[in-house]
Parts: structure tokens; C-alpha cells; sequence
């Protein structure tokens, strides 16, 4: 019985004295956390989106009075009878634009970095809405049922216009500062400035610049419905200069058979005042955009 619990003793110190040796033992290291760098964002990348604002003309072209004087051989008014009309000539050119756009931009360092892209956009303007309004003076003869008197200044006519243009900007992280300028090109969309029996080659070609911000929101944004890599919100101005091809820039009437009458014959329709050609159509946009950018981060 003592050889047994002796036996025993020794035993219990062998294990004792092995878990203690193995507390002693260097433990076996856990592996290291693996570190996720955050993303830095790049305005690198293919964008679409669409824009909406406010446009107005720049020109001050020949804005004195329109007045004509109409009689019966003109076909406006009854035969032997007399007619004196009068534009204001108060320039309507301002109104709603919208459109959208496309375009490309390259980031040389991402993070914080100069920018480079090419952009292109259609837009649908309004303007001229109140372009043709004028008074008959007291005592005049009534004008022939059908007839129409046009005064087309400035803008009228202009249904679309639409740019490509190169930019240049600065990138702070999510924001962009940028110039931009290029090619621009316009139309009446039909007749010559609204005018019957006119010519319907009214596409015009200029150019444009300006410049904006723009800044990159989140991705998880929740503006961003097609899961694109980010949404932008830009605001932007732009000043557009078209050619109008030295179109004439006074007063037209049509009769009542549609036919246009424009002469200083002197008793068929007598114009003065805005008898100049105007060359250019000058506005300027502002506007606030929404782009959706796929490609990298």
C-alpha cells in the first residue's frame, strides 16, 4: 500500500512539474491585423448627367425703337387706308435651360491634383418668349385679318443650343474648381427667326467659356440610383457666343396669304431704327448639374 502511494506521489510531481515547464514556454504569436487602407478619390473617369438653369442675353446690339409705316400696297392693310406701328424693342432674351451632358476627366494624383477633361451637352432654352409685341398708333388703319407683324431682335428663335468644350481645374479631394471653353453651336429648330416663308437654315456656330465647382459625394450617397462610383453636384456659368450670319434685324410683316414683306420702298412698308444686321447672339447660362461618374474610385 505505501509502494502504491508512493508511486502515486511521484506521478502527480511529474505532471506538475511538466505544466509548469510549459507556462514557462514562449506562447506561438497571432498574426498581425491586416490594415485596409482607405481609398483616395479620383475624378478619373467616364460621367453623364443632367443640369437645369437660367439663361439671359449679354448683347446690347441695337436696341432704339422700331417704327414703321404700312399702306395698301403692302397688302397688310386695306387698300388706300394707313398704318403706323411701334416695337419697344425690350429685350426678352432670358429664360428656362436644360439639357444634359456627357464627358471624360483625367486626375494626374489622386487625392489632391490638376484635372483635365472634355465635356460635351445639349440644352432646350426659352427665350423670346414677348419679342413681337407692339402698339398701332391712335388713328391708324386696321390691319387684314391674318396679317402678321415680326420684330425678330435678339434671341428669338433660338430653341437649342449645345457646346463641346475642353476643362482645366484643380482637384481638392472631393472638390473641383475648373475653367472650361470650346465650340458651340445653335438653331431657331425651323423657320428664320419665327418667320414665315424664311429660311430654314438657322443653324449658327460660335463658341463658349466659363467656368464652376463641382464636388464628389459619397458613394453610398443616396442620390445615387445607378451605383455608380460617385455622384457630383456641380453649379456652373457659361457665356455663349453664336454667329447669326449678318442676318437682316428689322421689321417683317406677312399678309393674310402668308407672303413676307421686308422693303424701305417708300409706300409698301417704311422701317427706321433697327435697320442694322446683327451678327452675334450673346447669352449666359447659369446653371446647377447632377453627373453620375463610372470608372475609378
Amino acid at each position: 500500500m505505501k509502494s502504491f502511494l508512493r508511486a502515486g506521489t511521484a506521478i502527480a510531481g511529474i505532471a506538475f512539474a511538466g505544466s509548469a515547464l510549459a507556462a514557462d514556454l514562449p506562447r506561438r504569436a497571432a498574426p498581425p491585423p491586416v490594415f485596409q487602407p482607405v481609398p483616395v478619390f479620383t475624378w478619373t473617369g467616364f460621367y453623364a448627367g443632367f443640369n437645369a438653369g437660367y439663361g439671359f442675353g449679354t448683347g446690347d446690339n441695337n436696341n432704339n425703337p422700331t417704327v414703321i409705316g404700312v399702306n395698301g400696297a403692302s397688302g397688310l392693310v386695306a387698300p388706300g387706308g394707313t398704318a403706323v406701328v411701334a416695337f419697344n424693342n425690350r429685350r426678352s432674351d432670358e429664360g428656362f435651360v436644360g439639357g444634359g451632358q456627357i464627358g471624360y476627366n483625367y486626375q494626374f494624383t489622386p487625392g489632391s491634383g490638376v484635372v483635365i477633361g472634355v465635356e460635351a451637352d445639349a440644352q432646350y432654352v426659352d427665350f423670346g418668349r414677348d419679342r413681337n409685341r407692339f402698339a398701332v398708333a391712335p388713328g391708324s388703319s386696321a390691319f387684314l385679318a391674318g396679317t402678321q407683324i415680326f420684330n425678330p431682335n435678339g434671341l428669338s428663335g433660338l430653341d437649342f443650343f449645345g457646346t463641346v468644350r475642353g476643362r482645366l481645374g484643380y482637384a481638392f479631394d472631393r472638390t473641383l474648381v475648373y475653367g472650361t471653353g470650346g465650340f458651340a453651336y445653335g438653331s431657331g429648330g425651323g423657320s428664320d427667326f419665327g418667320l414665315p416663308n424664311g429660311s430654314s437654315d438657322d443653324f449658327r456656330t460660335g463658341w463658349a467659356a466659363g467656368g464652376g465647382i463641382e464636388y464628389a459625394l459619397p458613394t453610398d450617397s443616396f442620390l445615387n440610383f445607378f451605383k455608380s462610383s460617385a455622384v457630383t453636384l456641380k453649379v456652373e456659368g457659361l457665356y455663349v457666343n453664336l454667329d447669326r450670319g449678318n442676318r437682316l434685324n428689322g421689321a417683317f410683316g406677312a399678309t393674310p396669304a402668308g407672303n413676307l414683306v421686308y422693303t424701305t420702298s417708300p409706300g409698301v412698308i417704311l422701317a427706321s431704327g433697327n435697320l442694322a444686321r446683327q451678327r452675334e447672339t450673346e447669352f449666359a447660362v447659369v446653371r446647377a448639374g447632377l453627373n453620375y461618374k463610372f470608372g475609378s474610385y
